[in-house]
């Protein structure tokens, strides 16, 4: 797994990642289900979609919209087993282990937490 720091500051020259943004929609859904709910929903898709040695569909399992952490997991590459592998070192083949999960999480949250500094 990545430092944290560093990856930020890596996403920050990619092009396409920078161009992720939460819309209008995400942001009220995010402001009216809380940050704390959307978190539990990110551990949700994180543990379903992400975790199992081979996900169902992998490469294709993470929308472009329709959830905050949607958008999120694509800013921040963690939307699918392969850019895990490329950007956060986190190797494919394997079930996640909770403390990949939780980092997993805990990017996330930092992205969304700039995301809600940014629109206020």
């Amino acid at each position: 797994m990545k430092n944290v720091d560093q990856l930020f500051d890596k996403l920050k020259k990619s092009p396409f990642r920078r161009r992720f943004h939460l819309g209008p929609k995400e942001q009220t859904y995010l402001a009216e289900k809380g940050l704390d709910r959307i978190l539990d929903h990110a551990r949700d898709f994180i543990g379903k979609r992400l975790a199992p040695a081979k996900p169902e569909r992998d490469g294709k399992q993470t929308p472009f919209r329709g959830h905050p952490v949607f958008i999120a997991q694509h800013a921040t590459t963690t939307c699918c087993r392969s850019c895990l592998e490329k950007w956060h070192g986190i190797r494919r083949g394997h079930s996640l282990p909770v403390q990949e999960q939780d980092y997993i999480v805990a990017v996330l949250e930092r992205w969304l937490r700039g995301e809600m500094t940014e629109r206020n």
